[in-house]
């Protein structure tokens, strides 16, 4: 039978981990694209859109081609962010999936 004093240790540690882990998370900036490249949004780690940048040839395009493609390239940075998200929640579990619905930050 495990120490509970070891249990309780190893549980402050992961505690730790999971903190420093909440700041890199929050320093994380990931690129989403749409349109072959011709708009980019810039997220970080807290899912705050920090940037768009689109080519100017899309200023001919109607609104809603623009509008769709800037949908697009949100939903691109927002599924990239969730995977660096989970690559660095998985370095502190040592790859041990957490409970469906728990989020990160807490």
């Amino acid at each position: 039978m495990p120490d509970f004093n070891d249990l309780i240790s190893q549980a402050k540690k992961m505690q730790e981990k999971m903190k420093e882990t909440q700041e890199i998370l929050k320093k994380i900036e990931v690129e989403g694209t749409s349109g072959g490249n011709t708009v980019k949004v810039i997220m970080n780690g807290d899912g705050e859109l920090k940037k768009i940048t689109f080519d100017d040839a899309l200023l001919k395009e109607s609104k809603e081609i623009l509008e769709d493609l800037i949908v697009a390239a949100h939903n691109d940075a927002k599924s990239k962010l969730k995977k660096k998200t989970s690559e660095e929640i998985s370095k502190v579990t040592g790859g041990i999936s957490l409970p469906p619905g728990f989020k990160i930050p807490f």
